[in-house]
């Protein structure tokens, strides 16, 4: 079964390493930080690593309006999580965040919530790539598997996480209730 996404990947998805769907179990639930999907495909498009000449980014990105867009094949690894990139797939929900203040210890608040419209695509996402992917058994937030703290941007006398994602209005409760995965963390 394909996934309910439309195809918009990458320049350089094809200098992205191919991996085997046996060796991922894991979907990693982000949240782009940012103030709408152009600007996540600007950032997602830049090249930061010049070996590889890749860049950091997620498979899958959902707008609040439910659309959802491949940017990188899951037999594809994608830049989006320290030490899970191998096993995992990313997904986005477009959702500002902590934006533009990431690392500011006075604006760690994040309070957009997931629209109806996301959390209904997510589910769909979720459960196309489970029946795509048997090896496909857990689920964590970016915030589970990325706990280190950094300097804030306006101390560096204090420290504040550096991911926060999907961040405390993602509905955890009914994304696991809706499909087959368990939670790390």
């Amino acid at each position: 079964m394909p996934t309910p996404a439309r195809i918009e990947h990458l320049p350089y998805v094809d200098a992205l390493a191919v991996r085997h769907f046996a060796g991922i179990d894991t979907v990693v639930i982000h949240c782009t930080e940012l103030p709408d999907l152009a600007t996540a495909r600007e950032y997602g498009e830049r090249v930061l690593y010049a070996t590889s000449r890749t860049g950091n980014s997620g498979h899958y990105y959902i707008d609040r309006d439910g659309s959802t867009i491949e940017y990188v094949p899951p037999q594809r690894i994608a830049h989006h999580t320290r030490g899970w990139n191998q096993r995992s797939i990313g997904i986005e929900l477009v959702n500002t965040g902590r934006f533009p203040h990431w690392l500011d210890s006075r604006h760690q608040t994040m309070d957009e919530p997931y629209t109806e419209a996301q959390v209904e695509a997510l589910i769909a996402l979720l459960l196309a790539l489970r029946e795509r992917i048997p090896a496909l058994v857990r689920i964590a937030g970016h915030e589970d598997l990325d706990t280190d703290e950094v300097e804030a941007s306006d101390d560096p006398a204090l420290k504040v996480r550096r991911k926060l994602d999907p961040g405390p209005l993602f509905p955890w409760a009914r994304v696991l209730e809706a499909v087959p995965l368990r939670r790390i963390g």
